[in-house]
């Protein structure tokens, strides 16, 4: 039989890089799968050598996942619109400052049968509101898009260390298929229909992670760190009560992609890591980022930019104590330890009413 369905993955950072060592052995065990996956890689120069040169002769993304072997039938293009040509399934993996490029890049070159999944965490929101990833790529591309989202630290996920993750697809049957591209015995994949949930929860959880990196950098110890992340916890599940009211649903935040991911990103990740960094070297994020990232973009300062835009918009800053101050702290030079101004928020109604006093 010959396999009717291909796969490509946009984006070869760490996370994606990630991404195509599992889909690439799990498309070898599919039948109705080509197994070849296209992966578009960002051309650069590594001692002298082109990226994608180093990827299809060594099988190791050298430059964002060093040390980890990639199956041989994935294949680097620099290319984005030869990455997707002819395939069905498209997995887009990318910070999503640079989203909006490669879209315009790709559009008029997808297939009009395929599907979408995206796995970036991160969400437009300003004044006129809020733009999901899966939203924008839907626009662009007029294809469905589902959303994977989750407690996954990438180097752990790539060392085969158990972990969760959770899938957002509103159709059943195509929820399948994203399931058997990504589940494996160390990845466990969880479905559910609530694709703006699951993008929302992976979002916002970065903006959470700031303020637990604080909370270390000032050395303020585990009490201290857990109460910042249940208020955190508290108001993106406002927020998103806010902006999407009844289109969440309740149990999204208890999948991996919400409180799981919320737990390991304050523990672990680049937004905690460079937020105590930021604490105590003085350093402003964006020099933090150009030193300590490699390349690699930190999501959860740009989000707390964006968040705040859009409360302010809305005159609600009130109602969201630790997002503001987690703000004011990256952008206006407020002391670290103006983190606890007006934390007293009462949340005991926002499971009764999408949008509380607000």
């Amino acid at each position: 039989m010959t396999p009717s369905k291909r796969v490509c993955i946009l984006g070869s950072g760490n996370w994606g890089t990630t991404a195509a060592r599992i889909v690439g052995s799990n498309v070898a065990k599919l039948a109705d799968f080509d197994d070849t996956v296209k992966i578009w890689v960002h051309e650069e120069l590594v001692d002298g050598r082109k990226l994608t040169d180093i990827i299809n002769t060594e099988h190791v993304n050298v430059r964002y996942l060093p040390g980890h072997k990639l199956p041989d039938n994935v294949v680097a293009v620099p290319d984005a619109i030869e990455a997707v040509r002819d395939a069905t399934h498209i997995i887009v993996v990318l910070p999503h400052q640079y989203i909006q490029n490669l879209l315009d890049t790709v559009h008029g070159s997808i297939l009009p049968n395929a599907s979408a999944i995206s796995l970036i965490k991160g969400i437009g929101i300003s004044d006129q509101g809020m733009t999901t990833m899966t939203q924008l790529i839907h626009r662009a591309l007029a294809i469905p898009v589902s959303s994977l989202s989750g407690a996954n630290i990438a180097n752990e996920i790539a060392e085969e260390k158990y972990c969760e993750t959770t899938i957002g697809c509103q159709d059943p049957d195509e929820a399948i298929v994203w399931r058997s591209l990504f589940n494996t015995p160390y990845f466990q994949v969880n479905c559910v229909a609530d694709v703006i949930g699951v993008e929302f929860c992976g979002a916002l959880k970065n903006v959470v992670a700031v303020g637990a990196g604080f909370i270390d950098g000032l050395r303020l110890g585990n009490n201290t760190k857990a109460a910042i992340i249940r208020i955190g916890f508290l108001e993106m599940r406002r927020l998103a009560m806010h902006i999407a009211g009844g289109g969440i649903q309740e149990s999204t935040f208890m999948e991996s992609c919400g409180l799981a991911d919320v737990i390991t990103t304050c523990y672990g990740g680049r937004n905690r890591r460079l937020a105590q960094e930021f604490v105590q070297t003085g350093k402003s994020m964006p020099q933090l980022e150009q030193e300590l990232l490699d390349g690699q973009k930190l999501q959860g300062y740009l989000t707390a930019g964006e968040v705040h835009s859009y409360i302010d918009s809305c005159g609600v800053t009130d109602h969201f104590p630790l997002f503001t101050n987690i703000y004011q702290i990256c952008y206006e030079n407020k002391p670290p330890h103006t983190i606890f101004a007006g934390l007293n928020v009462d949340f005991s109604r926002d499971t009764k009413t999408p949008s509380p006093a607000l």
